[in-house]
């Protein structure tokens, strides 16, 4: 997953027109236009980066003559003290542009940084950790490029990329099959269904009408692990509730495809990484 250029350029736009508003006061009291500086992005912590060239985006459209030079590569693993990438050009420049590059870099490192100690967790299992739509809004295309670089995988974008047929739409349609066998006859045919079940009974009924995917929502790791056992490889199973609260390592010894979580994107701490001239 790349990111488009575009987007990073419409959302850092749109980023700076909020945080500097009609114009950077205290740069503008404090600074001469002529002076120039330096500064280095510092890790003040063990990580993962990530948002490299949404940072590079940033100085460019506060002021293009910036010169942003990393010194690694989205994905990177860094210790604390690392630098991580040297900016330098008008002062004035890289003080305006200074905390939204920052909120973008610690943000997305944080979220590479977490996914990557998830990932850890389930090594030499078949199970992928994968995240959710429960992200920052305006951010979602970030946050899930974070998760890849992370060496998470995503799950669907949007609401157009799958059908996933959750409690409200089963209680809606009135049952698993009826919500199952009215989306195999309206949806597109290239689309995968995904049925979210609460027990056992669920279960059967969601592997009785041939779903793809099931997400096994909010169980307890036996109760996983017989799913997993039901399911007998007719469907992908998914594990899913308040994962971050879990031992990884057991649930993914249950034998389930995918482990998604929410708080990849939705609760994660910021990376601690600080610009000094």
């Amino acid at each position: 997953m790349k990111l488009d250029r575009n987007i990073v350029e419409a959302s850092v736009r749109a980023a700076l027109a909020e945080d500097i508003g009609t114009g950077d006061i205290t740069t503008r009291a404090t600074i001469p236009e002529d002076m120039t500086a330096s500064g280095s992005f510092i890790a003040k912590q063990d990580g993962v980066i990530c948002g490299l060239d949404v940072v590079r985006a940033v100085f460019a459209a506060v002021d293009s003559r910036t010169t942003f030079t990393p010194n690694i590569c989205d994905g990177d693993k860094v210790k604390k003290g690392d630098i991580i990438a040297i900016v330098s050009g008008f002062a004035a420049s890289l003080l305006s542009a200074e905390r939204v590059s920052l909120n973008f870099l610690q943000h997305l490192s944080g979220i590479a940084t977490y996914t990557a100690g998830c990932v850890a967790k389930v090594a030499g299992t078949k199970a992928k950790i994968v995240d959710t739509r429960k992200t920052t809004p305006g951010l979602r295309v970030f946050e899930k490029y974070a998760v890849k670089v992370g060496g998470g995988s995503n799950h669907r974008f949007n609401l157009a990329d799958g059908v996933l047929i959750k409690d409200n739409h089963i209680k809606a349609a009135g049952s698993i099959a009826s919500a199952v066998n009215a989306a195999r006859a309206n949806a597109p045919h290239t689309l995968k269904i995904e049925v979210e079940v609460e027990n056992e009974e669920m279960l059967r009924e969601a592997l009785a009408v041939k779903a793809d995917i099931i997400m096994l929502d909010n169980m307890d790791l036996q109760q996983m692990a017989d799913a997993v056992r039901i399911v007998d490889g007719k469907a992908l199973t998914e594990a899913s509730g308040n994962m971050d609260e879990k031992d990884l390592s057991q649930v993914a010894a249950t034998g389930v495809d995918l482990i998604s979580m929410g708080a990849l994107t939705h609760t994660v701490k910021a990376m601690d990484i600080s610009l000094r001239f």
